[in-house]
Formats: C-alpha cells, structure tokens, sequence
C-alpha cells in the first residue's frame, strides 16, 4: 500500500512539472465493478375478491354453488364496484349477500330488498325468510352490519327514493313475478330507484326462444325476449348480454321445471344423481342501463303493455 501511495504522489508531482509519467505497475489489485442490485420483485397484490369468496362467513354448500353461479365473472359483468350503492332484489337466503356485503361494506352500500311482512295475510314463508336472514346477519355483524334493509310491498313494488341507487341486481326472480302477474310493476320500480346512467343486472332461468308465456310460468324458465321486453317496456336501454351464467347440459325438460334441478331437487332422490350432473338451470345474464339522457319528468318511451312471450 505505502508503494501505491508513493506512485501516486510521483504522478502529481511529474504532472505539475509538465512531464509525461511512465506508467507505474500497482501492487494493488483492481476491483472488479459492483454487481448491480437485482431489481426488486413486484409485490404480488392480493385481489380483494378471493378474500371475500375464501371467507369464513360462507358454507362450504355456498362455496360449492361458485362453480355455477359465477359471481366473480357475473358482478363483473354488471359493473359494479366497490363505492357504489347496490339495491339487492329480494336476496333469499343470502347467496349473493354474503358476496356484495363486504365488498361494499367500506366505501360502498348494499340494500336488501325484503318483503314487506306486516300485514295480516302476510305470507308465512316470506315471514320465514325474512327471519332466517335477519338472523344470517346478526350472526355475523362483522360482515353484515351495514347492510341496510328495505321492507316493499309485493303488490306496489317501490325501493327507495327515485334516483337513489347506481345498480338494481336481481337473481334468479323474475319468474316469480311473472306468476304473481306484476312482474311490469318490479321493473319501473327499478327504473324509478336508479340514477340516470344507472345499471340493472338480472340473472334468470332461461327458457328456450318461442316458448309461450304459459309454459313458463309452469317451468319458471322465461325467454330472453320477455324478459328484455319488460325492461324496456319500463324504460331501459338493454347494454349487453352474457353467457358466463349458461349451461348447454340444462334441456329444460324436467318433471318438476326448474325446481327439478339443484339446488331445489324438488324429486329429492328420484334421479338425483341425473340431476346433479345437469348441474343449476342454464341463465341468461343481461345488463341494462337506465338512459343518462333524459330530461326531468320525461316518461320512457312508448312500449306495449305486455311484453312479447316467445322468442
């Protein structure tokens, strides 16, 4: 080290005299030049999505039912996200709750739409149901303490206050309103909830295009055609349709309709094992929007009354 020093000091010295220096050999290896530092790895951001799927708060049935019913895919489709006020259509047991709750628990809201039970023919199984998810919910506050409920009447349909709401979601329903013979009335009432440029997403048991209305008030299948003329007889424009909800295996043949196939199996263990490979009812799935465009107190435009039946 006292040689390299030497050498160097040498060097200066020559240099401020003007002359040209020798080369002088070091005893000083040369270092080699750094390695650069890999670069880091991306963290990998967990989807939201898979949490709320994996969750404790769900039954491994329900968790089994996410081969058919797609939720991932379906929600998706429909747009929605997680700071949006989402209106729920009659929600049952809660399938789909147990999904839309906390996705919207934090920036977000979610409105269960439930029956109104409180007059004195009331319905005893819409009073079991109600029940049942009211205790679903205080079972598990943590997931469901913010859902907000919203009691209607099945007769005179209405959700809240006009304007109100960014999506209406209803699955697997529309049947029962078309045997109850208001199903009309429940499509301008999510017209009339719905912010202009709001979004409506049905999912519904699809009935094979030319099937006449009275066959499919005994399947509970309907056809896309009445089912995208009840919207847009309400006012709705329709955006897109999807097949993500289909099911090629479903001949919509069965003894009992629908309710023949799982999770229903309404025959118990006639054929069980035939059904359960059909797997749940082929869906249509279809995404309407309410006009962004309209000026205040305009109607929809003029439809018939009574949507077409058949394909």
């Amino acid at each position: 080290m006292r040689i390299a020093l030497l050498s160097s000091a040498l060097l200066l010295a020559l240099a401020a005299c003007g002359g040209a220096p020798e080369p002088v050999a070091s005893s000083e290896p040369v270092a080699a030049p750094a390695t650069p530092a890999p670069a880091a790895t991306p963290a990998v951001v967990a989807d939201p999505f898979d949490a709320i799927l994996a969750g404790s708060h769900r039954s491994d049935d329900n968790k089994a039912r996410d081969l058919y019913r797609h939720p991932r895919e379906t929600l998706a489709f429909f747009g929605l996200h997680p700071s949006m006020t989402v209106i729920e259509i009659t929600p049952g047991g809660g399938w789909y709750t147990e999904i839309l709750a906390p996705y919207l628990r934090d920036a977000g809201k979610l409105v269960a739409a439930i029956w109104d039970t409180s007059a004195a023919d009331a319905s005893e199984y819409y009073k079991k149901s109600n029940q049942a998810l009211a205790d679903k919910f205080a079972a598990n506050a943590a997931v469901f303490d913010r859902v907000q409920l919203h009691a209607f009447d099945t007769k005179a349909p209405s959700f809240g206050d006009a304007n109100s709401a960014d999506a209406v979601v209803t699955f697997r329903n529309v049947h029962n309103w078309t045997m109850a013979g208001n199903d009309g009335d429940y499509f301008k009432a999510f017209f009339a909830v719905l912010k202009p440029g709001g979004v409506l997403g049905v999912v519904e048991h699809r009935a094979n295009p030319g099937t006449t209305l009275e066959a499919t008030k005994e399947s509970g299948y309907l056809t896309e055609d009445y089912v995208i003329g009840l919207a847009t007889a309400a006012g709705f424009v329709l955006e897109e349709k999807s097949e993500v909800n289909a099911n090629p295996k479903d001949t919509k043949d069965h003894p009992e309709g629908v309710w023949t196939l799982p999770p229903s199996f309404a025959l118990k263990d006639v054929d069980r094992e035939k059904y359960a490979a059909i797997g749940e009812s082929d869906r249509m799935t279809l995404r309407f929007r309410k006009p962004s465009e309209m000026a205040d107190g305009e109607a929809p435009a003029e439809a018939p009354a009574e949507p077409a039946a058949g394909g």
